[in-house]
């Protein structure tokens, strides 16, 4: 449908659909004119009130020798998100559990305080963090 039956459909204006696709939070189809249309699939989610929002599966290594460990805990992630039916991404990090810098948990964290994920997954939960991990835990509760 088009974006002026879909907006009418939801009762929202065709600006708030167009600000839901930029956010990510609904993707319609374009024509090869660029003309959005949107299905039903799309939009029963946005009526529900339950704009999806993905799980992220987190996986960390500490040094390179353990790639395969990393390659292992992707895996598990993968298996466990999609035997629950969850749209998932898996993040994967390799560093210290004492590094608070690396490139996928800051990503995680800016996605958890952005309020852009539905959960978090870990094989144990020493691979976010080796102390502090609690605390992340708290921010995913507020958040």
């Amino acid at each position: 449908m088009s974006i002026k039956e879909a907006s009418a459909e939801l009762g929202v204006s065709q600006g708030t659909l167009r600000r839901w696709e930029r956010e990510g939070k609904i993707q319609p189809e374009r024509t090869q004119g660029g003309t959005r249309r949107y299905s039903m699939a799309i939009l029963r989610p946005v009526q529900q009130g339950k704009i999806s929002k993905p799980t992220i599966g987190y996986a960390r290594v500490s040094s390179h020798d353990q790639k395969n460990d990393l390659v292992r805990q992707e895996q598990m992630l993968e298996m466990y998100c999609a035997s629950q039916g969850w749209q998932f991404k898996i993040i994967s990090d390799l560093g210290s559990g004492m590094n608070y810098r690396k490139r996928g948990l800051k990503k995680i964290l800016s996605m958890i305080i952005n309020e852009e994920i539905s959960r978090l997954v870990l094989t144990h939960k020493d691979r976010l963090l080796r102390f502090g991990a609690e605390l992340i835990f708290t921010i995913c509760e507020e958040c």
